[in-house]
């Protein structure tokens, strides 16, 4: 009889077997208590590097530990999806393959989750003691977050009332079983950056009545690489950021629309780029630039599902949301 897995982490993974190597050494030195079997699973979504290569070298000296598992569907809720499914673990825990996790990473996160108490929980995560922000960048605001991949909820541990981010966060597997997977209409895909596949599933078990817990002693750091210091990237990310929310969300019933855009949001970008234009703060300046990029994105997405309503025929301006199956 095979020893029973208490807890899967699982990585997804595409291109980047050079920094995955520092997030598994990162991993297979964690200790837990020793009642407490646990695995990890390297979901390959198509690489084209030595990906391969890498995790059958950590197999080699961590044969018990360490699986390899191919996902050819691109998309990172595809690879996701997978590991939930080849996973053995009654809790599923998730760290990007870009990431290195502190010691006592996986214990302080998932300690909590045997009890019931608690359908997940989310760590922090911090971009390298070195980082600093460029002058037109302020790190303090919650605008910054999101492409720096950052989530910091402070010291103290408890219930969260936002989603943790795909980058720390572990979830009993039942959850999945209960409520699907992630939705595979969000989230990256190849060199794409739709985003809100996570945090999609924790509002997901928000709206359930499900709770989920912080745990700041769970400690990751996401590297900050020369391309994402760019004005450029927090613009591209902001515009695809604006799109996932109204694939998330749908059309929202009852606004008054220009081509399936609220007058409202006009209303807000046409504020929006005032601002950009007057304000002399550099960060100040560019915090508004990328709102406005922010809500492109969203009119973007926005006006190609009302043509599509248009073109079906359809009167619901809204849009039902889908119930993603693990094995889908």
């Amino acid at each position: 009889m095979g020893v029973s897995i208490r807890i899967s982490v699982i990585i997804c993974t595409y291109n980047r077997a050079l920094t995955l190597k520092d997030t598994i050494q990162s991993l297979v030195v964690q200790t837990l208590p020793e009642p407490v079997n646990w695995e990890i699973l390297v979901v390959d979504n198509n690489s084209t590097d030595g990906t391969r290569l890498t995790v059958e070298d950590f197999q080699r000296r961590y044969p018990e530990r360490i699986r390899y598992v191919f996902e050819l569907q691109q998309g990172v809720s595809f690879a996701r999806n997978a590991g939930i499914r080849e996973s053995r673990g009654e809790i599923v825990a998730f760290i990007d393959d870009d990431e290195t996790a502190e010691e006592g990473w996986l214990q302080n996160l998932t300690a909590n989750l045997y009890s019931g108490e608690w359908a997940g929980a989310g760590g922090r995560v911090l971009p390298p003691m070195s980082f600093s922000c460029p002058r037109w960048l302020s790190s303090k605001d919650p605008f910054s977050n999101g492409p720096l991949a950052t989530f910091d909820k402070g010291l103290e541990a408890g219930q969260l009332h936002d989603p943790p981010f795909g980058a720390n966060m572990a979830f009993r597997k039942e959850m999945f079983e209960r409520y699907g997977g992630f939705r595979t209409d969000l989230g990256r895909s190849g060199n794409g950056v739709l985003s809100n596949e996570d945090t999609e599933f924790g509002r997901r078990l928000f709206a359930a009545g499900q709770r989920v817990r912080y745990e700041p002693a769970a400690l990751t750091f996401h590297p900050v690489e020369a391309n994402r210091l760019h004005k450029r990237y927090f613009l591209t990310w902001w515009f695809a950021k604006g799109r996932s929310d109204i694939k998330e969300l749908g059309l929202q019933p009852n606004h008054k629309i220009l081509f399936g855009i609220p007058f409202r949001m006009l209303y807000d970008i046409t504020v929006e780029v005032v601002r950009w234009i007057v304000i002399p703060t550099p960060s100040k300046r560019f915090l508004s630039k990328m709102k406005v990029w922010a809500y492109a994105g969203q009119s973007f997405e926005q006006f190609h599902q009302w043509k599509e309503t248009k073109r079906k025929g359809s009167v619901n301006s809204s849009k039902s949301q889908p119930r993603i199956q693990i094995g889908e």
